[in-house]
C-alpha cells in the first residue's frame, strides 16, 4: 500500500531538532522524501504498523503533529505531481 506521511516538529529547543532528524530518519527508511516533511512510503501492513510505531515512539504529542494517509488503489488515478519532483516508480521495474 502506498503511504503518505506528514509531520511538523516543533524545532525551538535543541531535544526538538533531534527529534525532527529522527523523524525524517525513519521515514527515510521506509520511504522517500517528496516534500521537507512528507515522505511516501510503500509498505504492506505489518511494515505500516511498525512506521506508526516508530514514528510516534520519537514525537512530542504535546508540541509535534503527525498523519498518516493511505493512498487507495489505482494510485495513478489518485496522485498527480508537478514540478521538478522525480518520485520513484515503486511498481516499475528496477533498473541498475
Amino acid at each position: 500500500m502506498l503511504v503518505v506521511v506528514t509531520y511538523d516538529v516543533s524545532t525551538e529547543t535543541s531535544s526538538g531538532r533531534r527529534r525532527l532528524r529522527r523523524v525524517a530518519k525513519t521515514c527515510e527508511s521506509m520511504g522517500q522524501r517528496v516534500q521537507k516533511s512528507v515522505f511516501e512510503c510503500q509498505v504492506n501492513e505489518m511494515q505500516y504498523e511498525q512506521l506508526i510505531r516508530d514514528l510516534l515512539a520519537e514525537i512530542d504529542e504535546a508540541e509535534d503533529s503527525l498523519r498518516f494517509y493511505r493512498i487507495t488503489e489505482p494510485t495513478e488515478v489518485r496522485v498527480r505531481q508537478y514540478g521538478k519532483t522525480r518520485s520513484i516508480d515503486f511498481e516499475a521495474p528496477l533498473l541498475v
